[in-house]
């Protein structure tokens, strides 16, 4: 099945996919399956992705899109590098865009760390190669004819990749006149770089773009923006001198361009839009927000794009007066000069959001007992595919997690500004996954300095998925027909050991194939116990579940129910 959903209507630069998998060999359908859609520019995985509003960034905006379109210009790599939140997607979905509406742009890859489809080199060459070859029939045919000749291609190294799928059939068309590269779309844009998992990965495919792209005579202009990251760092420095320090154009976008002057302008802009909607006739006023209002959250941003733009999501959600959650705001921002370390303004911006919409939460009758923050991270974890590299709808994590169904839209209804669910069109029913924002809020709850008293361990929220798994169990009167079952399972198998697998799936649930027995749980259960001990050396994890086995015992002393 192709990766690419609805492939009879699905389109990239207005160019139609069916028309090619009509008409194209097992070589293009097989490129089709090993790319990944969702890192596209206007794919509909990114369907809020942030951009650039308009009249902001300006500078940097006309400095990158004449670059772009200067064929001529000797550097052919532009690195843009900047800190976390100082709006390097923004800036790159507004090229990729302003790229696609002059049919200047060739692809584009988007990585994104929460995403198991473009978090690493897997799918990049494939995505770029595709995108390029839907420009030119000829491209997309030898495209194609190299995959059908070599169908373990997307087994190989990214370079043989680039090498295969890229350089050769281009430059082989571009020499028998198949090809005209002066008028062939030619910028290559990536995106968030230092989110692609492993450093070493990341240095590979700088490594591959130098000597793929830049070492060979193509027109091709590659934007790549990052953080700037050990891999990216190295490869740009001038002492000592990195291999792409004289091949790259480097815009330091924090150091370069002050962000201050747009920051304002957006907040006005935005916050003002939000009181000529507002039913609260104090923000209708002119006066709202105030000069000073404005100036104090231009200050706390020091910069960071992210900041001003969690706290216009914050003040527009529709619970409260954007009047009074804008004061909300103000009032919890220290005053100049408080600021001692990178972020620490936009992460006292979420502990703050945070302890509101646990308080909020945790007042609730039917929520007294539950831990908000223990809730919210375990969601995260299963977002990230912490656990055993596999993510569970939100919908079925509620049932893991105990709640009732639809619990999560309660758990996040105060957070919106920094969370959103999203259902996947791709995999059939309703499959909802959690998403952040931006990537600084899903680090600040994995780091223990920044999220102070807030912070959850990985270890805390193991255990009480295991522990929610196995009260289920222990409630379950008749495992027989039991659709649930098999995901309770299948959780606290992850949730108690992610590193090495000890039963296999068949063992695990091997008690519904014996018309609802509780052998193979037993044995599960003492495995389990043993493994836990003696391998893992996960004590505290492996008393709670002795815990349950005892109560299991205890229930069932005459004998296990048939």
């Amino acid at each position: 099945m192709s990766m690419f959903p609805n492939a009879q209507n699905f389109k990239i630069d207005n160019v139609n996919v069916h028309s090619f998998e009509d008409s194209q060999k097992g070589g293009w359908k097989m490129l089709l399956k090993n790319t990944a859609p969702n890192a596209l520019h206007d794919s509909r995985a990114r369907f809020d992705a942030p951009k650039c509003d308009e009249d902001t960034r300006v500078e940097v905006t006309k400095e990158l899109m004449d670059w772009i379109q200067d064929r001529e210009a000797p550097q052919r790599l532009l690195c843009m590098t900047g800190a976390a939140g100082a709006g390097k997607s923004a800036l790159q979905q507004t090229i990729a865009e302003g790229c696609s509406g002059s049919n200047t742009l060739g692809s584009a890859f988007f990585f994104s760390a929460g995403d198991p489809t473009r978090n690493d080199l897997s799918h990049v060459v494939p995505t770029i190669a595709c995108q390029l070859g839907l420009h030119n029939p000829a491209l997309r045919d030898a495209i194609g004819k190299v995959i059908e000749d070599s169908p373990l291609i997307f087994e190989k190294k990214i370079k043989i990749q680039m090498d295969m799928l890229v350089v050769a059939p281009f430059k082989r068309l571009c020499a028998s006149g198949e090809l005209d590269r002066n008028t062939f779309p030619h910028a290559i844009l990536i995106d968030g770089l230092d989110e692609c998992s492993g450093e070493e990965n990341q240095a590979e495919l700088l490594s591959t773009i130098k000597h793929c792209l830049l070492d060979n005579d193509l027109p091709f202009r590659i934007f790549i923006a990052s953080r700037p990251e050990w891999a990216i760092r190295t490869a740009l420095d001038n002492d000592p001198e990195g291999y792409l320090y004289r091949l790259a154009y480097h815009i330091k976008l924090s150091d370069m361009y002050d962000a201050t002057s747009d920051i304002r302008r957006y907040l006005w802009t935005r916050l003002r839009g939000i009181g000529s909607r507002s039913r609260d006739r104090r923000a209708q006023s002119p006066l709202w927000p105030t000069k000073e209002d404005i100036e104090k959250l231009v200050e706390a941003a020091s910069g960071q794009f992210v900041y001003a733009a969690t706290v216009v999501k914050y003040v527009s959600e529709r619970r409260g007066s954007p009047v009074d959650r804008l004061r909300a705001i103000i009032d919890w921002t220290p005053d100049g000069g408080q600021q001692t370390r990178p972020l620490e303004l936009l992460d006292n911006l979420y502990r703050n959001i945070l302890s509101s919409a646990k308080e909020l939460y945790e007042a609730v009758d039917t929520n007294r007992g539950r831990d908000f923050l223990l809730l919210l991270r375990a969601h995260q974890m299963n977002a990230d595919h912490r656990i055993g590299g596999t993510q569970n709808s939100t919908r079925d994590f509620d049932e893991i997690t105990s709640l009732e169904e639809g619990g999560h839209q309660v758990l996040f209804s105060d957070l919106h500004s920094l969370v959103f669910v999203r259902q996947d069109p791709k995999i059939s029913g309703v499959w909802e996954e959690m998403r952040f924002y931006h990537l600084s809020f899903s680090e600040f709850l994995d780091s223990e300095l920044r999220a102070q008293h807030l912070f959850v361990s990985e270890t805390r929220v193991r255990q009480y998925v295991v522990e929610s798994c196995l009260q289920k169990l222990l409630q379950q009167e008749d495992f027989s027909e039991n659709v649930s079952l098999n995901l309770i399972i299948g959780a606290l198998h992850r949730y108690s050991d992610d590193q090495i697998t000890y039963v296999d799936d068949l063992r695990l649930i091997d008690f519904t194939r014996n018309n609802g027995r509780w052998s193979g749980l037993v044995r599960f259960t003492l495995n389990a116990i043993q493994h836990l001990n003696d391998d893992l050396h996960e004590h505290e994890l492996a008393d709670i579940v002795k815990s349950y086995f005892d109560k299991w015992k205890e229930r069932y002393k005459d004998g296990f129910p048939e």
